[in-house]
């Protein structure tokens, strides 16, 4: 069983009450899809949209597929109320926020009752998937519960089924103890022990994983064994896993040879000419360093006017969460700040960068294509897979890698690290992509290549499996 809050499938309503079923978002859902095709297991996840929740009002039970050609899957109405409080308020605004190092801490966070109230929704929410995944679970079933939104469920979970074989996996960064110590002390102890009533814990990076272990032995006492990769706490001991996420490279591709791919090519060919090609390819996420990232290139120019009308930024910034107040700011900023470099170094044959903020995946994958550098710049990241699916489609890409990336791991040996603070050594990171010799510059896209699809999706959950068994 897989537990999540995106589902495989999403469903939008028409004006008549039609409802319309298709894929769903984002790239947990992307790599986990691609296993569910395979294996024998149900997705247990959260109805996200008025068309979602009218979904499942018409299958049995929450069970999609009951009703729907869907798969698998059991949709949770949970309350908008619940639902927003604990995505928005907790999941997004409070734990990613932490795990991403991301306060303005001469402001935010403030702990007062309002967030005491949406603490509770969060519990709630957690504790609707622990009833649903024991409702659904055969005898010794093996559950899957994925990432920050969930994780209270776990043990939740093993209150309710102390047969099951638990294993929590987080998607993101995990945060050192004097940052974890944002939080209040309850709670960085309540999503701690919630995540150790698991079996097995599992984090993208060594990295991640030892600041999980700290935190445990900080905040719990836990007994910890980094040699062993254990953790002790409450009469259990729980262990704890690397499992690194690549990329399908045969499947991205054969997308990526699909005739609207080869039209945006030719697309992008056109407004580029024979320039050289820096991309980047984000959501507008704060933790995405765009603003930064732009503010390179600008320094970039102002210091090699011999660059002029020779180089193009195309630069794909897609909107996200702009539910929150500070994700409009964030996407406002990136488009004053292309507005400016426009102003300072367009000529009338020459636009210097190109953003554009409306999500095209075909359009995506013929940047990679077509990149001679791809500049993935966050100020931190669980993984990264744009790091990861640029090199694989592109035989000669220059990777500017952020070392704050987690995907700097295993890539940072053939990348250009920098650090995603110094808008300067970013600057001269750039040029010195676009200088690479050819052969040098093959030469290290080969061994990205092979790096990035080391662990592709299937082997990664195949990889968690194995290590579940054995606890």
């Amino acid at each position: 069983m897989i537990a999540s809050n995106r589902g495989p499938v999403s469903f939008s309503m028409s004006d008549d009450g039609t409802l319309t079923m298709r894929r769903g978002g984002g790239g947990l859902v992307s790599g986990l899809s691609e296993v569910a095709r395979d294996g024998d297991l149900l997705w247990v996840c959260a109805a996200l949209s008025d068309g979602d929740r009218g979904a499942v009002r018409l299958a049995p039970g929450g069970r999609l597929d009951r009703a729907f050609d869907a798969g698998p899957v059991r949709m949770l109405d949970i309350s908008p109320a619940v639902f927003h409080r604990a995505y928005n308020a907790v999941a997004n605004s409070t734990l990613w926020f932490v795990n991403h190092l991301l306060y303005n801490t001469p402001f935010t966070p403030q702990f007062g009752m309002r967030f005491r109230r949406e603490w509770e929704s969060y519990r709630e929410y957690n504790g609707a998937f622990a009833l649903a995944l024991a409702e659904e679970a055969g005898p010794g079933s093996r559950v899957m519960v994925q990432d920050y939104h969930l994780t209270l469920a776990p043990a939740m979970l093993r209150v309710e089924r102390p047969d099951l074989r638990i294993a929590h996996f987080s998607h993101t960064p995990w945060a050192p103890p004097e940052y974890f110590s944002l939080l209040p002390d309850d709670v960085a102890v309540e999503v701690l022990s919630g995540i150790l009533g698991s079996d097995h814990a599992g984090f993208l990076t060594t990295r991640w994983a030892e600041a999980f272990m700290d935190c445990c032995a900080v905040f719990l006492g836990a007994r910890v064994d980094r040699e062993s990769r254990t953790v002790s706490f409450g009469g259990r001991t729980v262990r704890i896993g690397v499992h690194p996420l690549g990329v399908n490279g045969e499947a991205l591709r054969a997308r990526a040879a699909e005739p609207d791919v080869e039209s945006h090519i030719a697309a992008i060919k056109d407004m580029v000419g024979d320039r050289k090609l820096i991309v980047r390819i984000d959501r507008t996420e704060l933790s995405k360093n765009i603003v930064r990232g732009l503010t390179a290139y600008r320094e970039f120019l102002a210091g090699h006017p011999e660059w002029h009308g020779k180089v193009v930024h195309l630069a794909f910034a897609y909107p996200s969460r702009h539910d929150l107040p500070e994700y409009r700011e964030y996407t406002a900023a990136v488009q004053r700040c292309a507005k400016e470099i426009d102003d300072e170094f367009a000529t009338e044959d020459w636009d210097p960068l190109i953003l554009n903020v409306h999500d095209d995946y075909p359009r995506s994958l013929a940047a990679y294509r077509l990149a001679d550098v791809l500049l993935v710049n966050p100020i931190r990241d669980g993984m990264n897979l744009v790091a990861k699916e640029g090199p694989i489609l592109s035989r000669r890409c220059a990777l500017v890698l952020s070392r704050e990336a987690g995907a700097a791991a295993e890539l940072g040996a053939d990348a250009l690290l920098v650090n995603p603070y110094d808008v300067s050594g970013t600057a001269a990171a750039l040029h010195e992509a676009l200088l690479l010799p050819e052969e040098d510059r093959a030469g290290r896209c080969a061994r990205l290549r092979e790096a990035a699809t080391a662990f592709p999706p299937r082997r990664w959950f195949d990889d968690q499996l194995a290590a579940l068994d054995r606890c």
